[in-house]
């Protein structure tokens, strides 16, 4: 059966169309091709075989990334109990521990992790994934006993190199089973896991705190402690479940595979791993990954912003709560509504297959969020900003990454932009950790001020690539008689 799409060798590109709601799979007719004898699956066969693929790779995947987020915020939650009477230097402390994360989580994806993702599929994704998880539990659970901050500032270096090839080797991972416009959901689907845990992770980590004093031991380190050993205990569980890529996949049978690799090359041409050697350089010299990269920076940088906020406990200071429980609970609320909104967003993108349309609307969000927070006088308004801010910059994380993915044509490319990717997202977290200054409080007008530029860069970014990919898409469809002679760009 020949592709949906023919490949076209000067052009990159994935389709885009009005929006206009597609039909359901149940819509679909069962097709045969007598003439080639090739076998042709029905939708129920297809939808089968996605549903079991979806169930065996979103939930492991996204509890792993939720592991990944807890163990890296955790340290915030742990400051608000008496870590600061514990270790000197607090301020500083903080500030060098979650630099030397994101710095180390930058470093180390920049220069290896392309080389990573494509030595997955020699190592296998089963391996290299459990392996991290249980290395950087741990760090984690060594965390718990350090003695003063320096040795803390190394575990969290360490932290960032051992989860530095996790989140890319993810993302990539999702993206070689999914055709594009079922990518953004999955991401969510996965993303909205650990938004969930997170939340839940606040209240874990306040009930964990309470065992202070139990064992000679603060409450905060038995919060690294147990949460590290549940890190290490898991990544062992996980080794055997995690699944490989398509092709070399071992829950599906035969023609359930068969059936995966068919609906990746029809829909982009490249099922079948292509090698690194010799094109990173190459693949670097398009322009449009750095300009990617650049928006990943954007919307990861408000991403941390909240976390930061929670370190330096902006729900007491900020709007006058005096309870630390509240702002443990009322942590919950603001995960929920993360949750929905990454739902919500991934379903209009991949239902209108329309990316850059609803990244505007999401960083307006988050322009309009961070302005309230910092300006408004009223605490209840403050807190709505908080809300829509976070709403808003969370649903953005799995929307670039889509907008990525679906506008990158081989899988060596496609592991190189992740990388660099992911890598620009720790830029944007040491960013935002330098920006947020405990000085700063209540208001934090600095950073707010620096968060809302970054968010009016993304939107001059998603206009010029827009406009780019519209008067390429044009170029495209006059080829051959107005006929499509390529693929298009997503817009």
């Amino acid at each position: 059966m020949p592709p949906l799409f023919p490949i076209s060798d000067s052009t990159e590109h994935t389709t885009t169309l009005s929006m206009k709601p597609l039909p359901s799979s149940s819509d679909v007719e069962v097709a045969t091709d007598s003439d080639s004898g090739e076998q042709v699956y029905s939708a129920l066969f297809e939808r089968k075989t996605m549903r079991h693929v979806d169930w065996r790779l979103l939930p492991l995947l996204g509890s792993l990334y939720a592991l990944s987020l807890i163990d890296r915020t955790n340290i915030g939650i742990a400051l608000v109990t008496k870590m600061s009477a514990d270790l000197v230097r607090m301020d500083w402390m903080l500030a060098h521990a979650t630099i030397s994360y994101h710095a180390s989580i930058s470093s180390h994806t920049f220069f290896s992790n392309s080389q990573a993702i494509c030595a997955c599929a020699a190592v296998g994704a089963r391996n290299l994934l459990s392996g991290g998880v249980i290395t950087w539990g741990a760090v984690q659970l060594a965390m718990g006993f350090v003695p003063t901050w320096e040795y803390l500032a190394l575990c969290r270096t360490l932290l960032g190199v051992f989860e530095a090839g996790f989140f890319p080797a993810l993302v990539f991972i999702v993206t070689t089973w999914y055709k594009r416009y079922e990518v953004q959901k999955k991401l969510a689907a996965m993303h909205v896991t650990s938004i969930l845990a997170g939340g839940f992770s606040a209240i874990l980590a306040y009930a964990l705190s309470l065992l202070d004093g139990k064992g000679g031991l603060s409450g905060w380190a038995w919060i690294f402690i147990i949460e590290g050993a549940a890190t290490i205990a898991f990544g062992i569980a996980s080794w055997i479940f995690i699944p490989d890529f398509p092709d070399k996949n071992t829950f599906l049978t035969a023609k359930q595979t068969a059936l995966v690799l068919r609906r990746i090359e029809e829909d982009r041409g490249d099922s079948v791993p292509d090698s690194l050697r010799g094109k990173v350089l190459l693949h670097l010299s398009d322009w449009k990954i750095w300009i990617f990269a650049t928006m990943y920076l954007c919307v990861n940088s408000p991403s941390v912003r909240s976390r930061i906020l929670r370190k330096f406990d902006f729900e007491r200071h900020g709007l006058e709560f005096g309870d630390v429980s509240i702002t443990y609970h009322s942590s919950l609320i603001n995960f929920v509504l993360q949750a929905v909104s990454v739902i919500f967003f991934a379903w209009l993108s991949d239902r209108y297959r329309m990316r850059a349309l609803f990244l505007a609307i999401q960083a307006l969000m988050t322009i309009i969020g961070l302005a309230l927070i910092g300006y408004a006088d009223m605490s209840g308004w403050r807190y709505a900003g908080i809300f829509l801010a976070s709403a808003g910059c969370s649903a953005s994380i799995p929307g670039v990454l889509a907008y990525t993915s679906n506008n990158i044509v081989s899988q060596s490319k496609r592991a190189v932009t992740t990388a660099i990717t992911v890598s620009f997202g720790g830029i944007g977290g040491i960013i935002a950790t330098t920006i947020y200054r405990q000085q700063d409080l209540p208001r934090y007008l600095p950073g707010i001020i620096a968060t809302i530029s970054l968010q009016v860069l993304l939107l001059i970014l998603l206009g010029i690539m827009t406009v780019y990919f519209w008067y390429e898409n044009k170029k495209v469809k006059l080829q051959k008689d107005g006929q499509v002679g390529g693929f298009l760009y997503v817009l």
